[in-house]
């Protein structure tokens, strides 16, 4: 029997058993919008009256995706708390319906099972899922600055264990399959199938229906009845405390939970601190009518936050970066070479084995290479020891390297990647080198983080195949990559950069060539500053406290030793030349005595810390110390907190306003990516840009003029950001 269609979901009848489908049209994913809730609405009202029906499953017709969430564009046209609320209200008042089915309903999960997806499977009887790696399940919204608004943190914690509930919804993390299981959250797993007359995943997701339909077809006979997670210590001890009445031990739990999420964020993100607030209410209210109307109300008020805000901003910012919008090359890439088997060379290499390329990683030293392969090894040991991948597809990404110490194969090659020194003289040999072996469809791209990608193209006979891509350490964690092109850059060069890019599973931002690009050019005013404040008396840990309490997620002299003391003042030189007065400030003496002495930053054991193997200690180096002391600069104003991040940050947004002007930025998007993925620009922000918007152009302007006049040109605001400061009205994200 079939029913009428509609537009996102459909179902018909299989021996008794209501299958519904979700699939809505032109989307690669289905998500939970006003029109699919109506018509989930209309189908359950549908089976619920259908007399043969006697229990239902609930399927995606999308293999990759069961349900990713609900539709954020509906809650940003919300202009108040009350309707967020509202929205919220009704997602909870269609899945109690769910939950309280007199006919079994089964969620039948392969693909992204994600927040608002996540829920509608909390409400259903009884859940089963593929064991693949695309299948998992999470509570994303925290990452949004939001809360489950469905229901979630009602029935969440009573399905798995209040920890594991605490753990999904505070971090956002993703549960596969297995783990699912174990913990409670899936009554069943499948395994996927092998090719046949179709895909895999088509007949993957075939068979998963057909098991689902059997369980649906036993829930409603009492043949199957699902078994219930047996509580764990916790749960029998809180159960206890709650039966006997005795708060304090309540509270202590809750308070654990509250103090390590605030140890983790600085107390910086509501939302965190509102789940916990809410589930507390609700295991002490008893009554599910007054949990979720905490939880909406939550919910409602989270909405408004300006940290949702600029959460959902990056959110938008991440699905932007995703997209090639040099369109796909006509040549594909299919091998890369990789010159430098460093840190950044064998990083370079992993993220691109792993994703399927054959890799040549070239060095000039056979203790080198060897010393590159070990990091690549090591990387692929680690995802084995955390069940990311079994050792056989360890070994198959391994087969993908190629080591070699010559240029014997580089004619195969479509994209070389080089990651030598940061030398123009060395990088002018090496591109000159290369292009005596490659072909000449072969693109060439340098991971310089600061040389004019037009001053190394200098050196090329084809400097129409030459592309900046700026990788960030660790490469296999780093998020960002920044694509540089030149006035001379074709199209399909930078498609072809892009393309390697994403699939390399990079957030992508493009810019155009300049000295420093974005991230570096945007980054080395803090930095001066950094060293000015330190020269001025500040104490570097406290210089990191002061900055992590802002919400960056190292502080900046940690950040100094990390980039490295060298690099930085390499740098500093280069970009001081390109762009005084306003990269001053400080002594650049400071950085190139501590050079000299051989404080190079962490790499060397000696920065403006010191480093050891046997310790987690990093105490401040005192021989740096004395450096910094002997270019000691009379503070013009008390240095407190608030202060030095002002004077830190102002510089830091104003350099990324001054990119956007001079058209190195494409968007003040992409510098919000840029500057939250590259640098650790606090998430909660949303980015620079949105931050202005946010602080106020007027106010951030009249703090840096008043600095100007205290502390010399180098806080003179740039034009754009005074234009805004002139028009309240005028926003880099103007109000919809």
């Amino acid at each position: 029997m079939a029913a009428a269609a509609r537009k996102h979901i459909n179902w018909d009848v299989k021996d008794n058993v209501a299958v519904i489908r979700i699939n809505s049209p032109d989307s690669k994913v289905n998500v939970l919008s006003k029109e699919v809730q109506q018509d989930m609405t209309e189908v359950m009202n549908e089976v619920w009256a259908n007399g043969e029906v006697e229990s239902a499953v609930l399927i995606s017709g999308k293999p990759g995706c069961f349900i990713a969430g609900a539709d954020i564009g509906m809650l940003e046209a919300c202009k108040s708390a009350k309707e967020v609320t509202e929205v919220s209200q009704a997602g909870q008042e269609l899945l109690k319906r769910l939950e309280k089915s007199e006919k079994p309903i089964v969620a039948a999960i392969m693909g992204s099972c994600l927040g608002g997806g996540l829920e509608v499977a909390l409400a259903c009887q009884y859940r089963v899922a593929v064991k693949d790696k695309k299948t998992s399940l999470g509570t994303p919204e925290v990452l949004l600055g939001l809360l489950p608004g469905a229901g979630g943190t009602v029935r969440l914690p009573k399905l798995v264990s209040l920890p594991n509930a605490f753990d999904m919804m505070l971090t956002g993390k993703n549960i596969k399959p297995d783990k699912a299981k174990k913990m409670g959250l899936v009554d069943q797993v499948v395994q996927p199938l092998g090719p046949g007359l179709e895909t895999p995943e088509n007949r993957t997701l075939q068979y998963l229906e057909e098991v689902a339909i059997q369980t649906a077809r036993g829930l409603a006979d009492k043949s199957l009845k699902r078994t219930q997670r047996k509580p764990d210590m916790m749960d029998r001890f809180l159960k206890l405390m709650n039966t006997i009445g005795f708060e304090y031990t309540q509270n202590w739990f809750y308070n654990q939970v509250r103090k390590r999420v605030i140890k983790q964020s600085g107390g910086l993100y509501p939302a965190p601190l509102k789940i916990i607030e809410v589930v507390q209410q609700s295991q002490k209210f008893n009554n599910e009518e007054a949990s979720y109307a905490a939880e909406s109300k939550a919910f409602g008020k989270l909405a408004m936050t300006p940290e949702s805000r600029g959460l959902i901003n990056l959110y938008h910012g991440q699905t932007a970066c995703k997209k090639n919008r040099f369109g796909n090359p006509q040549r594909e890439a299919k091998t890369l070479a990789v010159l430098g088997a460093g840190l950044m060379g064998a990083g370079i290499a992993q993220v691109s084995i792993d994703k399927g390329y054959t890799v040549l990683l070239k060095d000039m030293a056979e203790q080198g290479l060897a010393r590159g392969q070990d990091q690549v090894l090591k990387g692929m040991n680690s995802q084995f020891k955390k069940k990311k991948i079994t050792s056989f597809e360890r070994d198959t990404i391994m087969s993908n390297l190629v080591p070699t110490l010559t240029y014997d194969n580089f004619k195969n090659v479509d994209m070389v990647i080089e990651a030598v020194f940061e030398d123009l003289n060395i990088k002018h040999k090496v591109i000159q080198e290369v292009e005596k072996h490659i072909s000449e469809h072969c693109i060439f791209a340098t991971n310089t983080s600061a040389l004019p990608i037009t001053q190394i193209a200098q050196a090329s006979k084809r400097p129409e195949k030459v592309v900046g891509m700026h990788y960030f350490s660790p490469v296999d964690k780093m998020q960002l990559l920044e694509i540089i092109t030149t006035d001379k850059t074709s199209q399909e060069t930078a498609a072809s950069a892009v393309q390697v890019g994403l699939k390399q599973g990079k957030l992508v931002i493009i810019v155009k060539d300049g000295p420093g690009f974005y991230t570096t050019r945007m980054l080395a005013p803090m930095l001066a500053e950094a060293v000015r404040l330190l020269q001025e008396g500040v104490k570097p840990k406290d210089l990191d406290r002061i900055t992590k309490k802002f919400g960056f997620p190292v502080g900046v002299s940690t950040l100094a030793d990390e980039v490295g003391i060298d690099v930085a003042a390499h740098v500093a030189e280069d970009l001081g030349k390109a762009f005084a007065p306003r990269f001053g400030g400080a002594n650049i003496e400071v950085l190139t005595d501590m050079v000299a002495a051989g404080f190079l930053g962490r790499k060397a054991g000696k920065g403006i810390f010191t480093y050891s193997a046997d310790s987690k200690e990093r105490p401040e180096n005192a021989e740096a110390l004395e450096i910094v002391q002997r270019w000691h600069i009379e503070p013009k104003a008390p240095n407190t907190d608030e202060e030095c991040q002002m004077r830190l940050v102002s510089r830091f947004v104003n350099e990324a306003v001054c990119c956007l002007q001079d058209g190195i930025l494409n968007s003040a998007l992409d510098g919000d990516m840029g500057a939250v993925f590259g640098l650790g620009f606090p998430p909660f922000t949303g980015g620079p840009f949105r931050y202005v918007d946010k602080y106020g152009a007027d106010n951030l302007v009249e703090k840096m003029l008043r600095y100007r006049d205290l502390y010399g040109e180098h806080f003179t605001p740039c034009q754009l950001l005074q234009d805004h400061a002139q028009d309240i009205d005028k926003k880099f994200y103007p109000r919809k």
